[in-house]
Formats: C-alpha cells, sequence, structure tokens
C-alpha cells in the first residue's frame, strides 16, 4: 500500500521474515517464524534492505559480516550485513541480505529485493508496478 511520498520517495508496506527460522519451522525445530510488517521507503539507490539495530534484533538476525556502506551525503560507515530475511510485498517475495545501519530513521527497500520480485517504480504515480505486469516473472540466464 502506498503510503504517500517523502522528497520523492514513497513508503510501500513490506513484511520480513527470519529466512532461517523458516526452515527451523519445517525441520520442528521451531513453532513460528518471526517477522515484522512496517513500511519502507522504496530507495532505488539503495542496494539491497535497509534496517536499524533494532528490527534486527526483533527478526534475530545474525550479522554475518561487515561492509563499507556509502550513504546518499558521501559519508561512510562500516555496517553489519545479515543472514538472509524474506521481503514479501503484496504475493511477491525474494530473499537477501540486509545492510543493518545503527540509528537508521527508516527501513530501505532497495534495488536488489526490487529487482528479484520483478518491481520497478512508477515514478507518475509514486508506487511500485509489476515490470512484467501483474504476473511476476523469475529471468533465467
Amino acid at each position: 500500500m502506498n503510503k504517500g511520498n517523502e522528497m520523492g520517495n514513497f513508503r510501500e508496506e513490506i513484511t520480513l521474515v527470519n529466512a532461517g527460522d523458516t526452515v527451523r519451522v519445517e525441520a520442528g525445530l521451531l513453532k513460528e517464524t518471526r517477522q515484522i510488517t512496517l513500511d519502507a521507503v522504496v530507495d532505488t539507490g539503495a542496494t539491497t534492505v535497509v534496517i536499524d539495530e533494532n528490527i534486527r534484533r526483533q527478526l534475530g538476525l545474525s550479522i554475518v559480516t561487515t561492509k563499507w556502506t556509502t550513504f546518499a551525503n558521501g559519508t561512510r560507515q562500516e555496517c553489519g550485513v545479515t543472514e538472509p530475511v524474506i521481503v514479501h510485498w503484496k504475493n511477491r517475495l525474494w530473499g537477501c541480505p540486509a545492510v543493518v545501519v545503527p540509528g537508521a530513521k527508516r527501513t530501505l527497500l532497495g534495488a536488489i529485493p526490487l529487482e528479484g520480485m520483478d518491481l520497478m517504480v512508477d515514478p507518475v504515480n509514486m508506487r511500485l508496478t509489476g515490470v512484467h505486469g501483474e504476473d511476476e516473472v523469475m529471468l533465467a540466464l
């Protein structure tokens, strides 16, 4: 659901799920997956999903590495990169790591999960739309 725009950006409701939990639930080691539904700013300048430390803890995501991250204002900071998180938007999903930015004021939905879910930004209507229409298309080369 489009939540309006903010300086050329707009928000969409997404659900983030700890991907490792889905495996543990299937194996009978866990009763349910940890997940959170929130409004994320759609940001094609971001590579992946950007979350804060609080969301990382709620989802129980482990930090698997750190990477230097460059922000829109040109500053750089070393940030944690998590184990995979599953991003759900409407009837689509994609798994990818999240970048944990301490003190991040908003969750960002970046280019890789958008591409993986076959989505693009409709700049006129400030919303997400399917690249190939309503049906998601998975491309394999």
